[in-house]
């Protein structure tokens, strides 16, 4: 079954391109017989295993929450980044070894003109897929299209720093060029494939929100001072397109259960549109009783505490 949604249907796209640019990538090298160029087609063959993992990985990430998934299914798509990485760096290797063994054999390039101008034309389909995908990864805040993207922008400076080895093999007659901008890319593109894993890996292992966005989420629970409410324990994490939040709010034990409720009804209300995709839990505590103030950061057991001891009402927030 076809995948269903955008995001889906976008990393669809992305497979079809990269079965086409590694069909004329292999056409190029074949009329040259480039190692640079054989260099670039290895890694459309990851370009495209990535688009299949893409595809995958979102299609899995729209599924609704269940019984046994609660949050949903939106961290796949870290897996996915962390695949496409370690497939960037595969291909870096291959390129690397291949580089390597043609500083030992040295070999005449054939077919500049019809070998440049294939590589050209695959290397444009690549530059406008990678764009498109960008754009969509932004629309839907999907880690596995950005992932494909960068990947794609990787293979794009990759085919032009291949370009501009042929060009100025053919001026100079340097056949040492071919391999030794072979490693170059090698290089450049483990860098990329690095930093693609350790996205992923911050996205599984429950990274906090961004700044930006915590900043916006402490002003609004600042704000509730006004009505003699605090808060503490704020906890925040990023799950693909989705994102989490909870928050203990200390209000005036007087208050009825009602009116405790509307305040956070309202409190996750502004929040959500503050920060869109943000899932919200609240916490109500009675502002008067000292083990409220006992969890603050949830990072160890709640002591035994007296009754008599009495919080100061002057007790800043705790981020």
């Amino acid at each position: 079954m076809l995948p269903t949604t955008p995001a889906a249907r976008y990393a669809l796209l992305s497979v079809a391109v990269a079965l086409l640019t590694f069909a004329l990538k292999l056409v190029a090298w074949h009329l040259t017989g480039s190692v640079t160029l054989l260099s670039d087609a290895l890694e459309s063959v990851a370009n495209l295993a990535a688009a299949l993992v893409a595809v995958a990985s979102i299609s899995i990430a729209a599924r609704p929450a269940d019984d046994e998934h609660a949050y949903g299914h939106s961290k796949v798509e870290y897996f996915a980044g962390g695949v496409e990485g370690a497939l960037i760096i595969l291909a870096a290797v291959g390129i690397g070894w291949t580089s390597v063994n043609r500083f030992f054999s040295p070999q005449e390039l054939t077919g500049f003109v019809p070998g440049i101008s294939v590589s050209v034309a695959a290397s444009v389909l690549n530059l406008m897929m990678a764009r498109v995908l960008f754009r969509a990864a932004r629309n839907h805040h999907s880690i596995a299209l950005e992932a494909d993207a960068k990947h794609l922008m990787t293979d794009v400076w990759t085919s032009v720093a291949a370009l501009l080895a042929l060009v100025m093999i053919r001026l100079t007659g340097w056949l040492w060029l071919d391999p030794a901008i072979g490693l170059i890319l090698t290089l450049h593109i483990v860098l990329t494939g690095v930093k693609l894993v350790h996205q992923s890996m911050l996205g599984l292992i429950d990274t906090s929100l961004p700044a930006a966005e915590l900043e916006l989420i402490r002003g609004i629970l600042d704000r509730q001072a006004e009505q003699g409410v605090m808060w503490h324990a704020l906890w925040t994490r990023e799950a693909g397109t989705r994102r989490f939040m909870t928050v203990h709010v200390l209000v005036p034990g007087e208050w009825t259960v009602t009116r405790g409720h509307d305040l956070a009804e309202a409190l996750e209300a502004e929040l959500r549109t503050a920060v869109p995709r943000l899932h919200v839990l609240t916490h109500l505590e009675p502002i008067e009783d000292p083990i409220s103030f006992r969890d603050e950061t949830l990072d160890s057991p709640l002591p035994v505490i007296s009754v008599e001891e009495k919080p100061s009402l002057s007790h800043s927030p705790s981020p």
